[in-house]
């Protein structure tokens, strides 16, 4: 099956105060194109500590329906030895409650070559069936990007990424016949200005 997979990030602001604007989702470019999951958020980040930021805002999802919406809480930074965390909590409409934690390091193997490897994993309070998920740790995706610096402001990156689920969530979608695992090229470009 052929995806293609997005994580889009952009924020406006200063050191003090941001607003970031965040998509991720996966469009199955077969049986004609489709969306299977779509999300974006809209987050006021505030800084509150020396490389710490608090975050709050929105979520929606578009994909898979039914559509849902979440209040948002989470902190964004740098925690020590320059790993990059990012983890928040998400409230749905129904009061259902969960979270996603981001990991990433950059390794710099010359002044412009750069190797990332990342870690993400999701944590579910309760059992949403109709979404595919249940209590406990839902997934957890490792991957690693090659990344290029052109210039400061402009990189390229090539990458594996690959997700399973775990717990309850992969004993569940594995008897519904849903795959449990899987993996992608990625490849992409970082750019500021």
């Amino acid at each position: 099956m052929e995806t293609l997979l997005w994580n889009v990030v952009s924020w406006v602001g200063n050191d003090y105060d941001k607003l970031y604007l965040k998509s991720e989702g996966e469009l199955v470019l077969d049986d004609g194109s489709k969306v299977e999951e779509a999300e974006v958020e809209l987050l006021y980040s505030r800084n509150i500590a020396k490389f710490w930021d608090l975050q709050a805002g929105i979520r929606h999802d578009f994909e898979p329906r039914p559509r849902r919406s979440f209040a948002a809480l989470g902190v964004q930074g740098l925690a020590p030895y320059w790993f990059e965390v990012d983890a928040t909590a998400y409230l749905s409409e129904d009061g259902d409650l969960s979270a996603r934690v981001e990991a990433e390091y950059e390794v710099l193997l010359s002044q412009r070559l750069v190797l990332i490897p990342r870690l993400e994993t999701g944590l579910s309070l309760q059992d949403v069936p109709e979404y595919g998920q249940w209590q406990g740790l839902t997934d957890v995706t490792l991957g690693a990007r090659i990344l290029y610096h052109l210039r400061r402001e402009l990189a390229p990156y090539l990458g594996m990424t690959w997700n399973r689920k775990i717990g309850e969530t992969a004993n569940n979608v594995d008897q519904a016949g849903g795959d449990i695992e899987d993996s992608a090229v990625v490849a992409g470009l970082r750019f500021w200005y």
